[in-house]
């Protein structure tokens, strides 16, 4: 299987490994004031930072977790992430050569949930660590020594060096795909809304900072 596929399945079988154990958790317990479970899926549009802001800008997101209510104030979840890395048209066409690129960020992340207000309208704020794999593909493309930097091709682990006041490559280098692992964190909140049906499930809308340490700088966004 490749890189990504293996990926996928091991962020699968992390939430599938906590709901098992919520589950045992539940037969073992007494039902308490409170709802003993939390789960979430949601998506939306996100905010590139930085690298990300420069490359991509507004993106796309997904995500999917599950958890466990401690009180009616302090719970935790496991959540698995998808954040598209759409490139700009503008990227494309003048570091890419036109060529199709594209790229995403995945994230497992176990976090803290905090909700200070209940009720039909509430009040929460996540924060968490987590793993963060970045992938990026292009067109694969041989490019001779002395081609001009771009400042996009970081994220592929090209070698380049100073030549006459520009960067450029110093040999013959082969850009086609790239996989970064890290570690990062995230922070933020939301708002909620109760409904009167579907057991009282919960609407919500969140914005949340997230910032994995890639070796070869950080990867930020707002999803």
């Amino acid at each position: 299987r490749t890189r990504r596929s293996r990926l996928s399945h091991r962020l699968l079988s992390l939430l599938v490994s906590l709901g098992l154990a919520l589950a045992t958790a539940s037969a073992q317990s007494t039902q308490p004031s409170f709802p003993r479970f939390n789960f979430n899926v949601g998506g939306g549009l996100g905010i590139g930072k930085a690298d990300v802001g420069r490359f991509v800008g507004t993106s796309y997101n997904g995500v999917a977790g599950a958890g466990m209510n401690l009180s009616r104030m302090f719970g935790f979840n496991a959540e698995y992430m998808y954040y598209g890395l759409p490139f700009k048209d503008s990227v494309r066409q003048g570091q890419f050569g036109g060529h199709p690129v594209s790229g995403s960020v995945q994230a497992a992340s176990l976090n803290g949930i905090v909700t200070p207000l209940h009720g039909r309208l509430g009040v929460y704020g996540i924060f968490g660590v987590g793993f963060y794999v970045r992938n990026v593909s292009t067109t694969k493309t041989v490019l001779p020594a002395g081609t001009l930097w771009q400042p996009a091709w970081r994220w592929w682990d090209l070698t380049h060096t100073t030549g006459i006041g520009q960067e450029v490559l110093p040999y013959d280098q082969t850009i086609s795909s790239n996989t970064k692992d890290a570690g990062g964190f995230n922070a933020g909140g939301g708002f909620t809304f109760r409904l009167n049906h579907l057991h009282h499930a919960k609407l919500y809308v969140e914005a949340r900072y997230h910032r994995a340490y890639h070796s070869d700088g950080q990867t930020t966004f707002i999803p």
